[in-house]
């Protein structure tokens, strides 16, 4: 049963995220940004953007997640120790994905998925013989299968580059869970060794290996023959939603500067038009 402490953090990322569903400019605050990070020193948004979705799918996809591997890891934790297991793993996905993409300054992303990847792992890390089902399948394997399987997927797929999601995010955040889990609970490490280790080893090494070899990062594939521009966010943005991000960009400068009465009605209807497709 999730406990108190995974029902608030559950409750503040629906709230939080429906205020961003709502306010561009609310959204554009608080979202992951490399430039506004590593350049304005906007360090609030490495948390802020753990707190923020793009629709509702994608919350909810990460709530039911939150739900289902907290109770499990409050309890055996406590509420304190969960907190921190939660946080640290936020922090740690963004400081992964900051890493990875710090010389593409117009990446951007947000959602809870590295967060919610410490807690999985966390609990793969207490209670790696458990089953772990798949939605709306009679199908369970064990978690140290599910976690080996789940780092060898978020490696390819910050190699490939070839899909939308924000592996960076998720690497970090299940690694750093893991470890905190196994820094409060160091009777896990001895019982359970040997998924620990297959788990923790290849992301320590891949991780090593795109600190001191990067381009590692940019050798073209199958799937990408071309590096191109990164799209933003965990569910990255296209090009064309990107295009109408800057100019909405423009428009808010420009508004800072002169006031809302410098905009021509052009500019105003865009404005508008971009503000209802993020609710």
């Amino acid at each position: 049963m999730t406990g108190i402490i995974g029902i608030l953090i559950i409750i503040a990322n629906i709230a939080f995220s429906y205020k961003g569903f709502t306010d561009f400019v609310f959204f554009d605050k608080y979202k992951f940004e490399v430039d506004k990070i590593l350049i304005e020193k906007q360090y609030y948004r490495l948390i802020s953007s753990g707190f923020l979705h793009i629709n509702w799918q994608h919350l909810i996809f990460n709530m039911i997640s939150l739900y289902l591997f907290s109770g499990m890891v409050e309890h055996q934790l406590g509420e304190i120790y969960f907190l921190i297991v939660y946080f640290a793993s936020l922090i740690g996905g963004d400081l992964l994905a900051l890493l990875v993409h710090k010389h593409h300054g117009d990446y951007s992303s947000v959602g809870a998925s590295g967060a919610v990847c410490g807690i999985i792992f966390a609990s793969i890390a207490l209670y790696p013989g458990m089953g772990i089902g798949f939605f709306f399948l009679p199908i369970y394997i064990p978690s140290w299968l599910y976690g080996i399987v789940y780092i060898a997927y978020s490696i390819y797929g910050i190699h490939s580059k070839r899909d939308n999601i924000g592996h960076e995010a998720h690497l970090g955040g299940a690694l750093i869970g893991m470890v905190a889990a196994i820094i409060i609970v160091p009777s896990a490490l001895l019982q359970n060794y040997l998924p620990i280790a297959l788990i923790l080893i290849p992301t320590f090494i891949f991780i090593y290996l795109i600190i001191t070899r990067p381009h590692i990062l940019l050798i073209d594939n199958f799937f990408f023959r071309k590096h191109k521009k990164y799209e933003p966010i965990d569910y990255k943005y296209n090009e064309e939603r990107l295009s109408k991000q800057q100019e909405v960009d423009r428009l808010l400068d420009k508004i800072g500067k002169k006031g809302m009465n410098s905009l021509t009605p052009k500019e105003k209807e865009t404005l508008e038009e971009y503000s209802k497709t993020i609710r």
